[in-house]
């Protein structure tokens, strides 16, 4: 079984839940396991929120005004990716590991976040263009009345 969707979304706070329960609502009609749903749409969510506050200013065009979410399901593994169109990383030298910040902090727990509820992560900078990019991946559990079960 496969599944993939990708939006295109404005860089608006209210893009976040938007993302968030399509990524749900997708995972639950195929009868993924609700922990590791839930795991996947908080790291989305993350994703989503670092792209609003982050991601724009680079592209000349109106580009900057949007960012891009994709999400596939495929097989016994859920692949999700935002990218979007801000300054990106520093270029110099390897990114550094994500660092925790104390519990009571507002901002800066989101890459924190995504490392700790995903299996997989890579966070780094569009080849050529500007732009973040942050994907994860998760293998998916099924519940056992599951109508697409992983084959």
């Amino acid at each position: 079984m496969s599944i993939w969707w990708s939006l295109h979304l404005r860089r608006d706070a209210a893009s976040v839940p938007l993302a968030r329960r399509l990524l749900l609502g997708t995972m639950e009609t195929a009868g993924v396991d609700p922990e590791i749903s839930y795991d996947l749409s908080v790291a989305l969510s993350e994703a989503c929120a670092n792209a609003v506050e982050h991601g724009g200013g680079a592209a000349r065009d109106h580009t900057s005004e949007a960012f891009r979410v994709t999400a596939y399901l495929d097989g016994e593994k859920c692949r999700i990716e935002v990218a979007d169109a801000g300054p990106g990383f520093p270029a110099a030298g390897p990114r550094p590991r994500p660092q925790p910040v104390p519990a009571e902090a507002e901002h800066g727990r989101g890459l924190c976040l995504i490392e700790q509820l995903a299996d997989h992560v890579h966070i780094g900078n569009k080849p050529g263009r500007g732009g973040a990019v942050v994907s994860f991946d998760k293998i998916l559990k099924w519940r056992e009345d599951a109508p697409l079960t992983a084959v």
